[in-house]
């Protein structure tokens, strides 16, 4: 059967595309026979899917913010699928690890054991109230399931609104309530009563008549309570806080107004912070940022300090209204190792005050960008909040034209030079250090980006 070329809603995707004509070329020049060796290996005897199979390079090692491939080269990890907010191989999460894997390195689904229990302990003691009980997952996608079934058996409802462009997790009910063609299209059908309405995107606002945000008074919050209503019987609205691939913040009082709306119609609100919790946005949760309080929040990704998957659902306390349904019930849901690691990975957030350096060091990155910009016609825009920040490029600032070949260009010569990251939605270079880089090594990543777009002009 003969490859049919990538569409456009394959490329404005949530990852930047494996099978680009920039990769290949990056792929001749920089892996050797031996990588490719182990990479031909991979490609047979796993099924080829977009953005990650056929893969990219082969590492060796993972260390702080700085990844090793087959070949010897320090690569500095600016993409982490968002899961190192400490970097990688923490000596304390290492440790922790190893412990427990000496001691009780599985327990039973129907016991318990220490580490789950303090891990969700600690997960009440640093979410404000009313959040209050907790179940884990073995991933994001798992706790995206656990809150729509929490949702419909606390609302006896079964209809969602959620966003375009969002993405929840790639299993059919995180595809159904999330927005990306990719993942959607060609599938079949998917979870009934999914309502989906545009996201708030400031920079792409589909009612801004020139005047900003404000100007329509949220006309992207209008029209959520405006489904709300219509509807009369919507089990919840989620979604992430911030878009994180684009870093897409609402405009101000965007999630107020959900949130009373929510309240207004019986709807629950359920925050996805799969990608954005544990200080990455210089908050501990990025919906701090807000000033509001979801009813059912997602955790993932970091959780697992970078070395075991695992996420967690926590929900207010009066939801604990299931005893008799099965909301998770995963093989893995209460794993010591993977609790361990997770309990480890907090204490250092908060020792090492991650969450207040990752704001420093993102207001840093960000003016460095912003200086950028005006040197750079093709970056559209910059934009960020703590350790998430990333430049919009555009073939001209009125139309806004995604410049797509030039991004991925950018993405392949910053490779080249030592630096990784994603390119989000084909034109949005996303940025997503460890919390743990040294300003240093953010200064010299930061070195390479410019570097890059210096060389494109050239």
């Amino acid at each position: 059967m003969a490859k049919q070329p990538l569409s456009l809603p394959e490329i404005l995707s949530e990852g930047d595309s494996n099978l680009s004509t920039h990769r290949r070329r990056w792929q001749s020049r920089q892996v050797d026979r031996v990588t490719q060796g182990w990479l031909n290996r991979d490609a047979r005897v796993f099924l080829r899917q977009s953005l990650s199979t056929p893969c990219l390079n082969v590492l060796t090692q993972s260390r702080g913010a700085t990844l090793t491939d087959l070949q010897g080269r320090s690569i500095i990890d600016f993409h982490g699928n968002s899961a190192h907010q400490i970097g990688y191989a923490h000596p304390r999460v290492v440790a922790a690890v190893k412990h427990q894997l000496d001691g009780m390195p599985f327990c039973p689904r129907r016991y318990t054991n220490a580490p789950a229990i303090e891990l969700a302990e600690k997960l009440v003691d640093i979410t404000p109230d009313p959040l209050g009980k907790v179940l884990l997952a073995p991933g994001g996608t798992s706790a995206v399931g656990m809150a729509l079934k929490l949702a419909r058996t606390a609302t006896g409802r079964f209809k969602t609104i959620s966003m375009w462009d969002s993405f929840h997790g790639a299993s059919l009910d995180a595809i159904s309530v999330g927005g990306e063609a990719l993942f959607r299209q060609g599938i079949g059908p998917l979870l009934p009563g999914c309502e989906h309405v545009p996201p708030a995107d400031p920079y792409r606002c589909l009612w801004d008549s020139g005047g900003g945000c404000h100007a329509c008074d949220l006309k992207c919050a209008r029209y959520i309570e405006y489904v709300l209503e219509k509807e009369g019987d919507v089990a919840a609205v989620i979604a992430e806080p911030i878009r994180c691939t684009a870093v897409n913040p609402p405009p101000q009082g965007y999630w107020k107004r959900i949130r009373n709306a929510c309240d207004r119609h019986g709807a629950l609100l359920i925050f996805d912070e799969t990608a954005v919790c544990l200080g990455r946005t210089g908050r501990m949760f990025a919906f701090e940022h807000e000033a509001v309080v979801p009813d059912i929040l997602i955790l993932g990704k970091g959780l697992g300090g970078g070395i075991f998957p695992l996420a967690a659902m926590v929900a207010r306390t009066d939801l604990d209204v299931a005893p008799d349904k099965a909301l998770g019930h995963y093989t893995h849901e209460k794993n010591p190792v993977g609790c361990s690691a997770a309990l480890a990975a907090i204490d250092v957030i908060l020792a090492e005050g991650l969450v207040e350096r990752s704001e420093k060091l993102g207001c840093r990155a960000v003016e460095r960008l912003a200086d950028l910009k005006k040197t750079v016609d093709l970056i559209g825009d910059v934009r960020g909040r703590g350790l998430l920040f990333g430049v919009d490029l555009v073939l001209d600032r009125i139309e806004k034209t995604p410049a797509i070949d030039e991004a991925d260009r950018i993405l392949y010569a910053c490779l080249e030079m030592g630096l990784s990251f994603k390119v989000s939605h084909g034109s949005f270079v996303t940025l997503t250090p460890p919390l743990t880089i040294e300003a240093a090594e953010l200064d010299r990543a930061l070195d390479i980006i410019e570097n890059a777009f210096k060389n494109l002009k050239s």
